[in-house]
């Protein structure tokens, strides 16, 4: 640490553009975890490994099976999640983790210590400014 800043790990790669811009690349990662259940869902299978939609429904708890299989076919799409299904009767299928959606374990764990230690500043903060309004012209 350096005067309270974090070091950040050089990875000595291009994203492209300038960073943060509209062409860096760094902003799938972004997106991918500005998601409030893609995140969830990804730690969930990172630490029970393949599992059926009904069984994370009951460990995440508080998401329907709507958005739950909304999340899963984002989660597809952007390749860090598979689908296996298996020609039973009745049908079965389970979801696991890609390669990519391995590696976003680590960032995950970062921000769930992030958020262990500053939580309560950030609740604090929200308590004393009272309920959100979103305005451009706030000062």
């Amino acid at each position: 640490m350096v005067d309270g800043a974090v070091e950040e790990e050089d990875l000595g790669e291009d994203l492209g553009g300038d960073e943060f811009a509209a062409d860096c690349q760094a902003r799938v990662a972004f997106e991918v975890l500005a998601n409030r259940w893609d995140s969830v869902i990804v730690y969930i299978l990172g630490e029970g490994g393949p599992m059926r939609p009904r069984a994370l429904i009951t460990r995440i708890g508080g998401i329907s099976p709507k958005v739950l299989n909304e999340a899963l076919r984002r989660l597809e799409y952007n390749g860090l999640v598979v689908r296996q299904a298996y020609a039973e009767a009745p049908p079965r299928v389970d979801y696991s983790l890609t390669e990519a959606g391995i590696a976003l374990l680590g960032p995950i764990r970062a921000m769930g210590a992030w958020a262990g230690r500053y939580a309560e500043a950030v609740l604090a903060a929200q308590t004393r400014l009272g309920p959100r309004v979103d305005r451009p012209d706030r000062t």
